[in-house]
């Protein structure tokens, strides 16, 4: 079978959509999730009593405790945004069917 020149297989199949924004929701989340890690390990070293991470911050233990707390939110959030945008990029995007119709993988 002869292919002609003005032929294009690409054009096929339908051209999904880019996804760098989720691209960059991924980044961003992992870089908020590393942050609240920081944030949560230089609390927790104030609690215990090591040299203040963050200066007069976290040199009270009542501070050290807010900068604990707010460091594990901010690691809950960032981790919870970066699931969420792994599952969203995961997505197939063809036709929605129901999931008990689809073959078994098991």
């Amino acid at each position: 079978m002869k292919i002609s020149d003005g032929f294009d297989a690409r054009r096929l199949r339908p051209k999904g959509p880019s996804n760098w924004r989720l691209r960059l929701g991924v980044a961003f989340a992992a870089l908020l999730a590393l942050c609240g890690l920081l944030l949560s390990l230089a609390g927790a070293a104030g609690l215990f009593g090591h040299s203040p991470a963050l200066g007069e911050l976290n040199a009270s233990p009542g501070g050290a405790g807010v900068l604990l707390g707010s460091g594990l939110l901010i690691l809950w959030l960032g981790v919870w945004l970066w699931r969420r945008c792994r599952r969203r990029m995961r997505q197939p995007l063809s036709l929605n069917i129901a999931s008990h119709l689809m073959k078994k993988h098991d």
